[in-house]
């Protein structure tokens, strides 16, 4: 796919413009209203081909459960590994489209892999995610950064005070999950770890209060997000923060959505992922 119809996708999936301005832009680029509708399923994420780990695995038992924040009651997806009576935590924060599929079963992926894993419904304050993605990124952006926090750090204690977890608990986060994991870095010093998939970076004068190891994935052609690199690792660097930083060039943001075609990348999502899974098993285990 030609980059300039990514490039106006990621505008408009990060609330930068109208989908009915979308559509009009995306008709003039790609020649007419028939190619632009010929585009759209290719740029749009596609649910259908959201599970890599049945509901119905035998390795895993899946379940909502509900907890406390100081933001309101929240709503998660929770995911037991069978083979593991006692695991390390991890939060799984969604992009900016709320609980759907995609990230239920990036939550089941963790679970195949010895990790009890939580993904929030951090819209729950707001009713619960909606099928209607657009209708769930426009009341994710309704949200204060004092209730995301709360239901991150929420998230954690819930996890984290499980007698079946061992009491160490992660983060990992896609997009603008990403950024809440480094929100939540900055803002809880009990996080393990704390992964983040091209997320937004916290200012530079926040850097000293975080206490976890991070693990940083960003996409080569994500120059929105990039832009904020450079002062993110020099503050890293300057209040000797433990982090690991990989770039993976050629790839475009949101490059492990694998229901997305335009921007999934196989290369890149595999690698990052044996990354992030290698990661959080170093950070997790039991001394």
């Amino acid at each position: 796919m030609d980059q300039k119809y990514i490039d106006l996708f990621d505008r408009y999936t990060h609330g930068q413009m109208k989908r009915r301005d979308f559509l009009e832009r995306l008709a003039v680029l790609a020649g007419g209203s028939a190619a632009a509708t010929a585009l759209l399923p290719v740029l749009e994420n596609n649910y259908a081909r959201a599970e890599m780990v049945a509901e119905n695995d035998t390795r895993i038992l899946p379940e909502t459960i509900t907890y406390e924040s100081t933001a309101g009651n929240v709503s998660g997806y929770l995911v037991k590994p069978k083979e593991f009576p006692k695991a390390g935590g991890v939060v799984v924060i969604s992009e900016n489209r709320g609980l759907n599929p995609h990230i239920k079963d990036v939550a089941r992926r963790l679970a195949t892999e010895g990790f009890l894993a939580l993904a929030p419904d951090y819209l729950s304050i707001r009713g619960g995610t909606p099928e209607d993605a657009d209708k769930a990124r426009d009341m994710i952006g309704t949200l204060k950064p004092e209730e995301t926090v709360a239901i991150s750090r929420a998230s954690l204690a819930a996890l984290a005070a499980r007698p079946d977890c061992t009491g160490k608990v992660a983060a990992v986060g896609f997009c603008w999950g990403g950024g809440k994991v480094n929100e939540l870095a900055v803002a809880e010093p009990s996080l393990a770890a704390g992964v983040a998939y091209y997320g937004a970076q916290p200012k530079a004068d926040q850097v000293a209060k975080i206490k976890a190891p991070l693990l940083l994935h960003y996409a080569g052609l994500d120059e929105r997000i990039n832009a904020g690199i450079p002062d993110f690792e020099k503050a890293l660097k300057d209040n000797g923060k433990s982090y690991e930083l990989f770039i993976y060039e050629g790839a475009n943001h949101a490059f492990n959505n694998d229901t997305n075609e335009a921007r999934y990348n196989k290369d890149a999502a595999e690698l990052a992922w044996s990354r992030t899974v290698e990661f959080l098993k170093k950070n997790l285990a039991v001394a």
